[in-house]
């Protein structure tokens, strides 16, 4: 399925060059003096080698469509993840950089859909958001006004955000697990 690269998100499955490449990283860019581009940051998905590439926004790539599968994350196994069939309870195994910078985001029993091509994982969906603990969050300084500035906190898994002034360690926030960014306090 043909689509113009503008149309290119995180996920996606491409055909190019005679191969199957994962989308792990997009963005449009608009230099000042000439056309927009779209920059791509794609693995291949027999060699696992990662590449850059840059279309015009209008130029047209081969989309390939893939099968969604729901998965349980079950745990960690070295360099992989083992994934749990709710319908069948079997364990399946990917390798764990198939999440690329999303992989802190996952949490034991989380829902997860796999994309397959042909029976082949190429790319993992997360859900959209995750509640996770801030456990150091920067003392509020005074005269910051709420609605301007954020600051630097450190939430339970490791990742390095930003959250509004009356943030403090020890509670618990939504973040988007695209970028981790925060979205609002968790209810309880």
């Amino acid at each position: 399925m043909k689509q113009q690269a503008n149309q290119i998100r995180a996920g996606q499955v491409i055909e190019h060059d005679g191969r199957r490449w994962s989308v792990l990283k997009q963005q449009i860019i608009t230099p000042g003096k000439g056309g927009a581009f779209i920059q791509v940051e794609m693995r291949d998905l027999k060699t696992g080698n990662k590449t850059n590439e840059r279309w015009r926004t209008a130029d047209t790539v081969e989309r390939l469509l893939t099968e969604d599968k729901e998965f349980t994350f079950s745990y960690e196994d070295g360099e992989n993840l083992v994934l749990m069939d709710p319908e069948t309870f079997e364990q399946t195994m990917l390798p764990k950089d198939i999440l690329g910078d999303r992989a802190p985001f996952l949490q034991d029993n989380m829902k997860l859909i796999v994309n397959l091509v042909e029976g082949d994982p190429v790319s993992v969906d997360l859900p959209a958001q995750v509640t996770l603990e801030v456990i150091e969050a920067e003392p509020v300084v005074k005269g910051q006004t709420a609605s301007s500035s954020y600051k630097p906190a450190v939430l339970a898994n490791g990742v390095k955000t930003l959250v509004p002034p009356f943030v403090e360690a020890g509670e618990r926030i939504v973040v988007r697990t695209e970028d981790g960014s925060y979205v609002e306090r968790a209810k309880n």
